[in-house]
């Protein structure tokens, strides 16, 4: 045990001076971090529309966070137990004292994770019976005329329109929407009908 001297010769912080010293430590000591764990204590987006659940594998788990902008832009979107690979920053949370990471990025960890993903999805179609073959319509051997049912202002209609231009000129009619958030579904399944 060390001497009474030594102990009060130590630097005296206030709790607020050592959070964030200890923040500062572990931002600039790690900044942007990929890990690798399962998704643990998702229950979908907060009624703020950020995201909280924890990353874990079998010996310890960090608490993580989506912000409410960044999980509009997802494509892959966090699932309960799916293994992942989380993109983000890794930083501290002085009022609590825990640190937790930000994630920026997601997408499933290996094949594996995403081969499991699509035959649960598959599963889910199947079940609401779209893949019945009564439902099964052939396409066109030259069709006259193509339907895209897409965003107008990303950058896949204008790859598509030049493929089609450069490759098989034909009539292209458009039918914009939202492809990602709220709405995006019904809008879709509204084009196609359309």
């Amino acid at each position: 045990m060390p001497p009474a001297e030594q102990l009060n010769n130590a630097f005296e912080f206030t709790v607020s001076e050592l959070s964030q010293s200890l923040k500062r430590t572990v931002e600039d000591t790690y900044g942007h971090v990929r890990v690798r764990g399962e998704i643990s204590g998702f229950r979908g987006p907060h009624s703020s529309g950020h995201c909280y659940f924890a990353l874990k594998d079998e010996s310890a788990k960090i608490e993580a966070v989506i912000w409410k902008g960044v999980h509009g832009r997802m494509r892959f979107k966090p699932q309960e137990g799916l293994e992942v690979i989380a993109t983000g920053k890794l930083t501290t949370y002085p009022g609590s004292s825990k640190y937790q990471i930000v994630i920026e990025a997601l997408e499933p960890a290996g094949i594996g994770a995403l081969m499991a993903l699509m035959e649960e999805r598959k599963k889910k179609l199947a079940a609401e019976g779209l893949f019945d073959e009564a439902r099964k319509q052939l396409l066109p051997w030259l069709p006259e005329v193509i339907g895209v049912v897409t965003s107008p202002t990303g950058a896949v209609i204008r790859d598509i329109l030049h493929r089609l231009e450069d490759r098989f000129p034909r009539r292209v009619l458009v039918w914009p929407v939202k492809v990602q958030g709220d709405g995006s579904a019904e809008q879709v399944a509204a084009a196609i009908r359309g």
